[in-house]
């Protein structure tokens, strides 16, 4: 064992804790049984098998009320891989769920036995026909998709509120369809055909011209019992008219019946079945979607009402003026959302009563936008509108901050409401469906049913299209809560299906939740022949039983989970998976919300239990160690929780004292330090790579890999020894280059001026001459020991550098100019928690602003540019994206290059500072994706904003990037 290895101990919760009805039993501790663990290795490989008990508790959380605990979880990484796992599971005996993003609401995702992770190796998107179509893969959020779709002036007809997280393959499964899709513009009505593995193992390609021939010969029995079921189906008038009849309004409950209808082979039956299957019928490897217009002529209101009956009787006028979105939000919403970045702030006083539509028009150009905005104007004239806080202002806007506002609160209904519950309690979000001619006094009914049951829920929904969605939360662990929830769902769900013929479920699929109820609202016959489906598709009942079909009434109560408190920081989280695929780490060990709900199962264990060792031995390296702490999470997550800021808080909890004394002496003398580094560096140039890594890989095994950095052949020669000569006279700004640009120089191949010298150079060019301080050496931006978790260190430096840069600035008079972006977002906000009162004073005077807002707000105006470069891919910083500069990033690139790329895969590199050279495999992982997209072609110029993030990218890549003040200065230079 390394000699400073810390002690798992030291991250035990200290909070008293309660037993759990819900907690993982002792005799779960080691992980998966050892006969199903080995046959499982030895049929996919041990890399494909997830078995530890910290594997299998973080895979049993998703965003539903549910959780259960597999017996394995298995990542395969191709067809071969599902049909091999399906293939067992019919000769065992066994069950399989899929599980891709873990947004789904009702516990469609979630399994007891083998659980597949169909996310990890499944993502990619192929652009069809100049973009009409597009290939994707079922791990592929719809972000993404539609993030390269947007080039070709195109969009998935699905736009979930979860498009962030959420992927493809459940889209498809769950028959999501969000804001703006309807009945019309979802999977069902968009997939032009789907690639699928049947519960047998037989592959199905819909659009293979051969497909029916080949499925006859594999499958002669299915083929020939789904037409006798689409026979019996035709030949009954009433059961054809009434499946026809429940899918005029939004309807995700049980399977669609009315592929039998609209399907006239076996193939066109199973394309359509599949479509919301929820991963009953088989597994969907590719979607093709025919894809819709991008209308980019935008006009939105939000619009406020006394009530919220009175908000749902408007809906009407704007569905006839053309609206392509009636947004519903009540009280209890809109007063959540203010904790969402952008939202007024007023909001929080709006009354408990008031209720508000968000409506929006798109056209593809100028006139139709006026024809929709005249409309519009039309719709509003006689409406009892309110306007009960400063900040409303009832009119529609073209303005894109102001609309991109609007729908992070509405996008936030589910995160931001359940993030403002009470703590220790379970979230349920419950969705259905009404006539829209029937949606205010669905709304009126819901209250007042709400109130009857002691239930102050927060309602929201896509109004347009009657479906309504409403949360409820209550205490998992109390049986009265519990007994309270079922008389409810029992209520709600009579009252849903008998007086308003609705859907039980709208959009989010059956699930767990709904599926004791899946006869109320279909009658016997109907769900008899969805019984009837899954035994001919599926007959030994290998794929996500429960999930759809439940014969057991009280099904939507077993398995429901209890929410411990946790770290405060932590705590709002209702594990709804927004943050993972901003994570670094997502494909390596654990995500923000897993190394959330594992926190959360160690609160349900017994002090000192094995199940509570386990977790604690695993969760060092897979939840601390190799977080980046970028916090990218906290940008992701509706309610910015900052699981970063945990990781870095438990880094702190394991040092010893020693080691906080160590840190703080470090700080104190880092001039002595940083002349020490920079002259290593130099002196490595005369070593050589092979001896350094040996030496450090010892030094690592030695003392303890998360202390010792390794050395990578790709860090760069040492920075100049003095920096560039300037005159405090007559500057514009203080340039403050970041230590990491003292000590390193610039990429190995790179002839020109050092980062410095092209900053200075530049900025007297442009007319803004800037002065560097005498005394910037051993000073820093605090981030090296906030990263890691050093407080006594970090509030040394963080003091040291606020008293010095105000000194510099004359009290805040000059702007300080910061060279790396995340050493910008270190003095500018980074700082602030660890500064004496004092110094909080001096902070608020200074004005600390990153060199690519400099560039692209000072100095381009007064720059020519004399060249430019024929193509530039960038890399966005995480701190570029805390600090909101990446359009200056851009902006700043476009000066200099004929072409701009920033890659739809560009994230965190995880670099870290030096976290890249003390877990390097974290930054491989992280940069994977983006680094394949930049390799897929040559590029002229490669550029970013922070020297460590350009080495992490070097390594990545095998390319050379380096600062964009770099190539402006090429660019402008006479």
């Amino acid at each position: 064992m390394p000699l400073l290895e810390p002690k798992p101990e030291a991250l035990r919760p200290r909070a008293a804790r309660s037993a759990s009805p819900d907690q993982v039993l002792d005799d779960r501790a080691a992980g998966t049984p050892e006969a199903l663990r080995g046959e499982l290795i030895a049929l996919l490989g041990a890399e494909k098998v997830l078995w530890k008990v910290s594997d299998l508790v973080k895979y049993a959380s998703d965003a539903s009320p549910y959780r259960f605990v597999p017996q394995v979880v298995v990542v395969p990484e191709d067809i071969d891989d599902i049909s091999a796992i399906l293939s067992y599971a019919h000769g065992k005996g066994r069950e399989v769920v899929f599980r891709a993003a873990g947004t789904s609401l009702n516990g469609q995702a979630q399994g007891e036995d083998i659980l597949v992770d169909v996310r990890h190796h499944w993502t990619g998107i192929e652009v069809l026909d100049d973009g009409a179509r597009a290939r994707i893969r079922p791990g592929t959020t719809v972000m993404r998709a539609n993030a390269t779709l947007a080039r070709y002036g195109r969009l998935l007809g699905p736009d979930p509120a979860s498009a962030i997280a959420c992927t493809v393959g459940g889209v498809v499964a769950n028959n999501a369809s969000g804001m703006t899709a309807g009945t019309t513009r979802n999977s069902y009505r968009t997939v032009s055909s789907l690639t699928f593995v049947l519960p047998s193992g037989t592959v199905v390609d819909t659009a293979d011209p051969a497909a029916d021939e080949l499925l006859a010969h594999a499958e002669p029995r299915l083929c020939g019992e789904l037409l006798a079921l689409k026979a019996e189906i035709e030949a009954d008038a009433e059961l054809t008219a009434r499946i026809r009849a429940k899918y005029e309004i939004k309807n995700t409950n049980g399977y669609r019946l009315d592929a039998f209808l609209d399907g006239s082979t076996p193939v066109q039956i199973l394309r359509g079945l599949m479509v919301g299957s929820e991963g009953t019928f088989g597994f969907i490897s590719e979607v093709v979607f025919d894809t819709l217009p991008l209308d980019r002529k935008v006009s939105s209101a939000l619009l406020f009402f006394p009530s919220l009956t009175a908000a749902a009787a408007a809906v009407p006028r704007f569905n006839e003026a053309g609206a392509i979105a009636v947004e519903l939000m009540d009280g209890n919403t809109l007063r959540a959302s203010v904790s969402v970045q952008g939202v007024p702030a007023d909001w929080a006083e709006l009354p408990k009563e008031t209720a508000a539509l968000l409506v929006e028009f798109r056209a593809p150009d100028e006139p139709g936008q006026e024809a929709y905005e005249r409309a519009a104007a039309a719709a509003v004239k006689g409406l009892d509108l309110v306007a009960p806080v400063a900040s409303v202002t009832n009119e529609f806007t073209r303005e894109a901050k102001i609309i991109s506002g609007y729908w992070r609160a509405r996008k936030a209904f589910v995160t931001a409401v359940g993030g403002s519950r009470p703590s220790g309690t379970t979230l349920i979000t419950e969705d259905f469906a009404v006539p829209p001619s029937q949606l205010a006094d669905a709304c009126e009914s819901l209250l007042r049913l709400q109130a009857e049951h002691g239930f102050d829920a927060a309602v929201a929904g896509h109004a347009a299209h009657g479906n309504l969605h409403f949360l409820l939360a209550f205490d998992a662990a109390k049986p009265s809560d519990v007994d309270r929830y079922a008389a409810f769902m029992d209520d709600f769900c009579r009252l849903t299906v008998e007086r308003f013929d609705g859907s039980l479920k709208a959009e989010h699929a059956t699930g767990r939740n709904i599926a004791p109820f899946l006869e109320l609202e279909w009658g016997p016959k109907a769900t008899e022949l969805m019984w009837r489906t899954k035994q001919v598709i599926d007959p030994d009942g290998v794929l996500a039983p429960r999930i759809v079909l439940d014969r057991d009434p009280k099904a939507h109560l077993r398995g429901l989970k209890t929410i411990p408190e946790v770290e405060l920081i932590a705590d709002p989280c209702i594990e709804c998976g927004f943050c993972e695929p901003t994570c670094p780490s997502e494909d390596l060990t654990t995500t923000p919300r897993q190394r959330i709900v594992l926190r959360r199962e160690m609160m349900r264990q017994p002090d000192g239990s094995p199940v509570e060792t386990a977790l604690l031995d695993a969760y060092g390296y897979d939840a601390v160690d190799t977080c980046a702490g970028d916090s990218t999470c906290k940008l992701a997550c509706p309610v910015g929780i900052d699981t970063g800021a945990m990781m870095k808080d438990f880094r702190h909890q394991r040092h010893s004292p020693r080691e906080e004394r160590i840190a703080a002496l470090t700080a104190k003398n880092f001039k002595t330090v940083e002349v020490s580094a920079r002259l290593a560096v130099a002196a490595a140039d005369r070593i050589g790579d092979r001896l350094l890594e040996t030496v450090t890989g010892l030094a690592r095994k030695a003392v303890r890999p998360d202390l010792v950095p390794e050395w990578l052949p790709e860090i760069p020669g040492a920075a100049a020894r003095k920096l560039p000569r300037t005159s405090r006279v007559g500057a514009s700004a203080v340039y403050y280059p970041a230590c990491v640009n003292r000590i390193f120089g610039g990429p190995d191949g790179h002839h020109g001026p050092s980062l410095p010298q092209a900053v200075v150079a530049v900025s007297a060019r442009a007319g803004k001459p800037v002065w560097i301080p005498e005394d910037v050496t051993g000073t820093c931006c605090s981030t090296i020991w906030h990263s890691k978790g050093y407080d006594e260190g970090n509030a040394v430096m963080a003091n040291r550098i606020v008293e010095a840069a105000w000194g510099w600035t004359a009290g805040g008079t000059l702007p300080l100019v910061v060279d790396a972006s995340s050493c910008t977002l270190g003095i500018a906000h980074e700082v602030v928690p660890y500064l004496t009162e004092e110094n909080r004073e001096l902070h608020r005077e200074l004005t600390v602003v990153d060199s690519l807002v400099w560039a692209a707000d000072e100095l381009l105006p007064g720059l020519t540019v004399l060249r430019r470069t024929g193509s530039a891919v960038l890399h966005p910083t995480c701190s570029m994206q805390h600090l909101g500069d990446v359009e200056q990033l851009r902006a700043v690139a476009e000066a200099c290059a004929e072409e701009v790329v920033v890659p739809d895969d560009a994230g965190c590199c995880a670099f870290a500072g030096d976290r890249g050279m003390l877990h390097k495999e974290l930054t491989a992982s992280a940069t994977a994706k983006e680094a394949a997209e930049v390799n897929s072609r040559e590029y002229d110029a490669y550029l970013s904003a922070n020297r460590m993030c350009e080495i992490g990218m070097d390594r990545a890549t095998g390319r050379e990037y380096y600062s964009v003040l770099i190539e402006l200065e090429r660019a402008t230079r006479p």
